[in-house]
């Protein structure tokens, strides 16, 4: 996916099923006073109508401050999903960040991955750019300057 003369993607212009790609920037996540991610490797897994979501690698995760939780969802491109809450100290963050173990073909690339939701941590950024979240609270999109909606997941979008 490439930005367009505007420097901008339109989440309209993501292809269905989704694709992974390399994000080519820093990503960086913190919760608690903590860098809990950091990344120059992260993959954007990117579907039509939604933002991008951030898959980092685990060896650039605090996989330490993770513990697993309860429940999975099944995604029909990337399989199954397993979620995990964040704890740094006594604050905990439930459900902050989700991964798959066993990605479907096509999906290889976020293999053990960690993909956080960016309302359940301090702050989330691409580059030096904070992040804003996908309205809902189920997709976990990553909106930036850089991309245009409109945007599925808040109230009414459901049947888009």
């Amino acid at each position: 996916m490439t930005f367009d003369d505007s420097g901008t993607e339109s989440v309209w212009d993501y292809p269905r099923p989704p694709v992974v790609v390399p994000c080519g920037e820093r990503v960086v996540v913190t919760f608690g006073g903590l860098v809990v991610a950091d990344s120059v490797r992260s993959v954007r897994v990117l579907e039509t109508s939604h933002p991008p979501v951030h898959y980092l690698p685990a060896e650039d995760v605090r996989t330490d401050l993770l513990v697993p939780a309860a429940g999975r969802t099944q995604c029909e491109w990337k399989g199954v999903a397993r979620y995990w809450d964040l704890r740094v100290g006594a604050r905990v963050s439930a459900r902050a960040a989700w991964s798959y173990p066993q990605p479907l073909p096509g999906f290889e690339a976020i293999r053990d991955a960690f993909a956080f939701y960016p309302e359940r941590v301090d702050e989330c950024r691409v580059g030096e750019e904070p992040v804003s979240a996908q309205p809902g609270d189920f997709y976990g999109g990553w909106i930036t300057s850089r991309i245009r909606g409109p945007f599925k997941g808040a109230p009414g979008t459901g049947g888009w």
